[in-house]
């Protein structure tokens, strides 16, 4: 019943129909909440209780993902979904907001923060890469071969390995392996190589807001968890904790303990 009691809503923007739900209340504290790839607005299900009824709460199914799905021959694109998360400030009236981001929600949080950064509040980045930082000769070596691999890789493997990376609890990886499913091979390995759009080197950018780094000890897609251990020793405004018994999808597996960060870190300072 909890998405029943939300306002479910849609706009439209570069030839896609964004559905999006929004827990209405004061109008002036948000909180956005960006999914990774391939899945969509349900995983955060387990943080809506964390939230008193002070926050307006937005959750999306990202283009392409979900009930947003793409016109026919459209592919799925970084920069468009950027450009969908502007227009759902404009067409929500947000100045300002506090952004969840997990995985891919978590690059295109770190995007609207490195380019806008006066519309966001704080950010909390669950099991996600850095847009900005450096790659090593073999991380761009592996990157421009993901592609020919994934097309030759068997889509049951695939679709196997990807659930199991998201999660140690069985509902989560039956969650993330429902999700890819609907999605199909095709459009999942345009995603999953369309996100790579992202990096960006810039080894000087600093976050002006708060950071909340989060990420699962037992996260092991890709260079995760090295950079994000980097990124915080390198940045005075991130904040890093790793949760223990967490695979990729940190907020699902450890739920309570993501919730408690959560409340340390955002609703105890958003005021």
């Amino acid at each position: 019943m909890i998405w029943e009691d939300m306002a479910q809503d849609s706009f439209v923007n570069l030839d896609c129909e964004i559905q999006y739900w929004h827990r209405q209340r004061r109008g002036d504290k948000y909180v956005l909440f960006f999914h990774g790839a391939g899945l969509d607005h349900q995983m955060f299900e387990p943080q809506i209780e964390t939230f008193d009824d002070s926050y307006d709460l937005v959750f999306w199914d990202a283009r392409g993902h979900g009930l947003s799905r793409l016109s026919n021959g459209k592919r799925f694109s970084f920069e468009d979904m950027v450009n969908d998360c502007l227009k759902l400030y404009e067409v929500l009236g947000i100045e300002k907001a506090a952004i969840v981001g997990q995985s891919m929600g978590g690059n295109l949080a770190q995007e609207i923060a490195y380019h806008h950064s006066e519309v966001v509040e704080k950010l909390i980045l669950i099991g996600c890469t850095k847009n900005t930082g450096r790659l090593t000769a073999v991380e761009k070596f592996s990157l421009k071969l993901s592609g020919p691999i994934f097309a030759i890789y068997p889509w049951n493997l695939l679709l196997t390995q990807s659930a199991n990376a998201c999660g140690n609890k069985e509902h989560v990886r039956q969650y993330a392996k429902d999700c890819f499913e609907q999605l199909g091979k095709s459009a999942f390995v345009d995603i999953v190589m369309a996100v790579t759009k992202c990096l960006h080197e810039d080894t000087n950018f600093r976050f002006k807001q708060p950071v909340l780094l989060l990420c699962g000890t037992d996260d092991k897609s890709g260079n995760i968890k090295q950079a994000m251990t980097q990124w915080a020793e390198i940045d005075d405004n991130c904040t890093l904790h790793l949760v223990e018994g967490a695979a990729h999808n940190a907020n699902q597996d450890k739920s309570e303990i993501v919730n408690n960060y959560i409340t340390q870190f955002l609703l105890e300072q958003i005021r």
